[in-house]
């Protein structure tokens, strides 16, 4: 299996995070060599510079968390993240479309914001702790046909977060199309582990050194 590092996406979007947080966020990435930070779109030059010349990534968030906004901001959200710096984007779709069975409006959008994001990684975001089986299929299946690179469970921000249940059947919707990204829930290197043999190729977490010095993670994130 990968080192347990290389799996996590280190985390810091809370709502009052100041710009020595960021910094911390980013010398803490550099120490245990996460894969990358996931921070706000206005963080993305201060991550990128703070970062400069290791291999972890920016990743940034767009229509972030409620996923309510148009389809062109969310592309322009992308698009000047991506200019800062971002190498990864994770989106969130508009969870009240895809209970509409507006399959066109989601799958154009996330169409949009791939394009926007040219070679970089792009994420789905389906908030599944919202959805019925049923709808958690139906957007990954579509965010697989946009050419989203994973879909990913949750913002962290709603009612719950990753269960091995929704990792699961993610995993064996989009099979080998793109990978799965689980995030919350994860309090332990067990639960670290279970979600991968369920099928996360990546782990969202706030907690990502605790889980590296084998402790609890106790972080809502």
């Amino acid at each position: 299996m990968i080192a347990i590092n290389k799996l996590i996406d280190h985390t810091l979007l809370k709502q009052d995070a100041i710009e020595s947080e960021i910094d911390t966020l980013c010398e803490e990435a550099k120490e245990y060599d996460f894969m990358s930070v996931c921070v706000n779109p206005s963080y993305v030059k201060r991550s990128v510079d703070n970062l400069k010349g290791t291999d972890v990534k920016v990743c940034s968030v767009v229509g972030f968390p409620l996923g309510m906004t148009t389809t062109e901001a969310k592309v322009l959200e992308a698009k000047e993240a991506c200019d800062a710096g971002a190498t990864e984007i994770d989106m969130v779709i508009n969870v009240g479309a895809l209970k509409d069975e507006r399959n066109n409006y989601i799958l154009n959008e996330i169409s949009q914001v791939k394009r926007a994001c040219g070679n970089n990684i792009l994420k789905v975001i389906i908030e599944a702790c919202l959805l019925t089986d049923e709808e958690k299929v139906r957007a990954c299946q579509i965010a697989v046909e946009a050419g989203a690179d994973f879909v990913k469970t949750s913002t962290g921000f709603s009612t719950g977060g990753a269960t091995l249940h929704d990792v699961k059947l993610m995993k064996d919707t989009v099979k080998d199309q793109a990978e799965v990204k689980a995030a919350g829930g994860v309090r332990s290197v067990e639960d670290l582990e279970a979600m991968v043999k369920a099928g996360a190729t990546r782990i969202g977490t706030s907690g990502g050194i605790a889980l590296i010095q084998g402790h609890k993670n106790k972080t809502a994130y």
